[in-house]
């Protein structure tokens, strides 16, 4: 799919399809998928949120290779899915075994996570580079979107987020991230970038609880 090329309304039944698929996986939380969850901040309140949910053993057409993987649902602002991604729970060399830490899939297009954030946020948002980092700004009470991966950041995205007089990005503190955060600010005269220091925003979060993420922000704000 190009940069410039909009995306294409759902049809009724890729709806219910994802609906179905949904809340499915929703009733399939295992132990274990809940301590992975709890274990990063996220417990029973991020899970109905964003209305997570492991792949089962009878997995929708498509699905089949994501048994046992977390199941993330792209929202619309209405609480009703546009997609889902996935996400593997085993700490291994996902690489090596021929897949990616998070897959989408097979041409499914790009698109924002938490949406909802978008239409709920006043003045300002956030903008995080993977969709843990999103919800845990957005349950420390800082509204995010997630763009996944260093690289997702599309001439798009700059006219859904025009109307905040600030935006805030939060690239991981590594190369990518930075330059993630350089393309955001580049894009968007509100931006500023978050300087992490202690991982990603959930590391941030885990290391001192939503504090430590609103005291990174603080300064920002004084000096805009």
């Amino acid at each position: 799919m190009s940069e410039h090329e909009p995306l294409q309304p759902l049809s009724a039944s890729q709806r219910e399809a994802l609906e179905e698929a949904t809340t499915s996986y929703q009733a399939a939380v295992t132990a274990d998928a809940a301590r992975w969850l709890v274990a990063r901040g996220l417990g029973k309140q991020a899970a109905d949120t964003f209305r997570l949910g492991v792949v089962g053993n009878d997995p929708f057409p498509g699905h089949e290779k994501f048994r046992g993987w977390l199941a993330i649902p792209y929202l619309d602002r209405d609480n009703a899915p546009l997609t889902i991604r996935f996400r593997c729970l085993q700490e291994h060399d996902h690489r090596a075994l021929g897949h990616g830490k998070y897959m989408t899939l097979k041409d499914d297009p790009p698109r924002v996570f938490n949406i909802r954030a978008i239409h709920t946020a006043v003045d300002e948002i956030h903008i995080a580079e993977g969709e843990i980092d999103a919800m845990t700004l957005t349950l420390a009470g800082l509204l995010a979107i997630a763009i996944p991966g260093a690289n997702g950041w599309r001439a798009h995205h700059r006219r859904m987020l025009a109307g905040f007089s600030r935006t805030w990005s939060w690239g991981d503190p590594d190369a990518a991230g930075a330059e993630f955060n350089a393309k955001v600010m580049r894009s968007l005269r509100s931006a500023k970038g978050v300087r992490l220091r202690e991982g990603d925003a959930n590391e941030t979060y885990l290391a001192g609880g939503a504090e430590a993420l609103h005291a990174l922000v603080r300064p920002l704000e004084l000096a805009a």
